[in-house]
């Protein structure tokens, strides 16, 4: 039987992990400059976390999520997002306290049963940040700068950025009211999910994407038209603060994102390179959600970076003259590849491989016993810098032959000499 990956899942190979090492590089990179630390959970959690987090009548908990029981029949589910998961630790590690800003970053993959497209698979990989405990409209504003400082470090171009105002318990019972009254005397005509989403979550109505309800959805009152006083002001304030640091922007009125827990700020990052699902990147403030997870009234801002998506945008676009995305260590190759003839070069070369890698220096040698020019061809598809040359004669005269492998010129180094010269 010949086994194939599963669908909806991709292997990562060498030829262009390269890519994801430079993406996950540059976000860890400015995370920690931002002064997040890093943090690193369980890939399954309890589903009642994610049904008391995200929301029961969602898509990704009605649909999407990997659900399964362990041996005790205790419900477990692969996490379909790192926000829950996060704030669970936090609350169950005491890392949280309404005196203190904790800030915290992840990276990893995520799980949820959707139809596969580009950069959008069934198991995915999201970076992310979470930060606790001010409700600080200029925190709003730095994770935005941050997002948007992700995209720029990595050159890619044509990003825009969506942000909206969902309110709070306070205002946002009354915006609901508004759209049942809307979508009344239409959802008739809408798809079947906006019928049940009209019943269980009208909010939900806002993330159809079907053409024919989208006619209807671009009508659909607006959340900031229900804002109460404190959130209007804190969304106001937030814009200041973009507007500030030179952060462009769209206000979009029926942005509510597919969570249950966003409060106040949503936003997105946009790309016009990958079509309808176009997010790169999205977040929000979740100022109630560490309280109904069991932990104290901390307020929460955080966004979560679609790892394949940023794949797919850097590996299609056109970068400027004179500028490439960098290769990795291992694709730039090994610095000594040892090449051996005969069973005591073979130990020999071993003995030289092993304290080469001691001594910080990049190497490998063959272990097939091919000839010579075999050997020298497997450096040339390691893209060694060098070939170090031990047969019979070598032996003898105690005198090895490095070879530069792109100019084909070759000196003699004694045994004592060869790491000796890599580290000059």
């Amino acid at each position: 039987m010949k086994y194939t990956v599963q669908r909806g899942t991709k292997d990562i190979l060498p030829n262009e992990i390269g890519v994801w090492q430079i993406i996950e590089k540059t976000c860890r990179k400015l995370f920690e400059l931002y002064n997040y630390k890093e943090i690193r959970t369980p890939i399954f959690e309890a589903t009642e976390l994610f049904f008391r987090s995200i929301g029961s009548t969602t898509d990704i908990v009605s649909k999407e999520m990997y659900t399964f029981p362990d041996r005790k029949g205790r419900s477990l589910t692969l996490r379909p997002e790192e926000t829950a998961p996060v704030v669970r630790a936090s609350i169950q590690n005491n890392l949280l306290s309404k005196n203190n800003t904790t800030k915290l970053y992840y990276l990893g993959p995520m799980f949820r049963y959707e139809r596969p497209q580009a950069g959008r698979q069934r198991q995915f990989h999201q970076a992310g940040i979470e930060v606790f405990g001010s409700d600080d409209p200029l925190v709003d504003v730095e994770v935005i700068l941050l997002a948007e400082q992700i995209g720029n470090r990595l050159g890619l171009s044509d990003l825009g950025i969506d942000i909206n105002s969902v309110g709070d318990k306070q205002c946002r019972p009354e915006y609901i009211k508004s759209l049942k009254d809307y979508f009344k005397d239409k959802i008739k005509e809408m798809c079947g999910e906006c019928g049940k989403r009209f019943e269980f979550n009208p909010l939900r109505i806002l993330d159809c994407k079907e053409p024919n309800c989208q006619k209807y959805i671009e009508k659909a009152p607006a959340s900031s038209q229900t804002l109460c006083l404190d959130c209007k002001i804190h969304f106001e304030k937030v814009i200041e603060g973009l507007k500030a640091s030179g952060i462009k922007y769209k206000i979009n009125n029926r942005l509510v994102r597919g969570l249950d827990y966003y409060t106040r700020t949503t936003f997105e990052v946009i790309s016009k390179q990958l079509g309808a699902q176009n997010a790169v990147c999205g977040g929000g403030r979740y100022d109630t959600l560490v309280e109904e997870l069991g932990g104290g009234p901390i307020p929460a801002m955080g966004f979560a970076i679609g790892l394949e998506r940023i794949v797919e945008i850097v590996k299609s676009q056109t970068l400027p003259a004179g500028r490439q995305v960098p290769m990795t260590k291992s694709q730039q190759g090994i610095k000594l590849y040892i090449v051996t003839l005969g069973e005591e070069a073979q130990k020999i070369g071993f003995d030289l491989l092993t304290k080469a890698r001691k001594a910080g220096i990049s190497s490998d040698m063959d272990y097939l016993g091919k000839g010579l020019s075999a050997q020298l061809k497997a450096a040339d598809r390691q893209k060694a810098k060098y070939s170090l040359i031990i047969g019979e004669e070598e032996i003898k005269k105690n005198k090895y032959i490095l070879r530069d492998m792109k100019s084909a010129s070759q000196t003699e180094v004694s045994p004592d000499e060869v790491i000796q010269t890599f580290q000059k």
